[in-house]
């Protein structure tokens, strides 16, 4: 598959906060949603990785540094659910939105190798995108406006970096669809605590 038919999945992730932003479910509801389906994830990651699950969707979506390690659309559940379970609609899902619509254009811009960061342009475009992403979820949970520049500046340069920036640990890539919505969320959030 292309890597904007990676892209295009990536996106259709965007659904799940859609959900919620369309009023069809509650935030609570929303997620139970995503616990169940970070369940459905891991049991189908441990398939994957421990008993050697090898659907065609496998072949066509993991690149190479994921062949042995847990997918990117793993991380990229897990690290969604996690921000909802900890924090506000008004935090998480500005985080999220970032992971299914910052990072898939600033993956269509440039890429980045582990250990490499991406080129300027490309990380200036990152947070424009979400900080935009951002700015109305902030600019209603705060009635100073330099509190909410800085809440949707903060989680943007949080996301961004996460996305610009592919460290490597014991080994292994920290993947930005694991890094992006807690990076999102925590700036936010402690820009809006601090500035209450």
């Amino acid at each position: 598959m292309s890597e904007i038919g990676r892209r295009l999945v990536h996106v259709s992730g965007t659904a799940l906060p859609g959900l919620y932003l369309l009023d069809l479910v509650s935030w609570t509801q929303l997620g139970y949603l995503l616990v169940f389906g970070s369940l459905v994830v891991a049991v189908l990651e441990v398939l994957r990785l421990q008993v050697g699950l090898d659907w065609w969707i496998y072949r066509e979506l993991t690149r190479e540094y994921e062949q042995d390690n847990p997918a990117g659309y793993a991380l990229y559940f897990f690290s969604m659910t996690a921000v909802a379970l900890v924090f506000a609609p008004y935090v998480a899902i500005p985080g999220m939105l970032m992971l299914t619509i910052g990072d898939p254009i600033s993956g269509i811009l440039g890429s980045n190798d582990a250990g490499t960061a991406k080129q300027a342009g490309v990380l200036l475009a990152m947070f424009g995108v979400c900080f935009a992403l951002a700015w109305p979820f902030v600019d209603g949970a705060t009635s100073s406006f330099p509190i909410a520049v800085a809440a949707a500046g903060l989680g943007a340069l949080g996301a961004t970096l996460a996305d610009g920036l592919k460290p490597v640990v014991a080994g292994y890539v920290v993947d930005d669809n694991l890094s992006i919505p807690p990076a999102a969320a925590v700036g936010i959030w402690l820009v809006l605590t601090l500035g209450a």
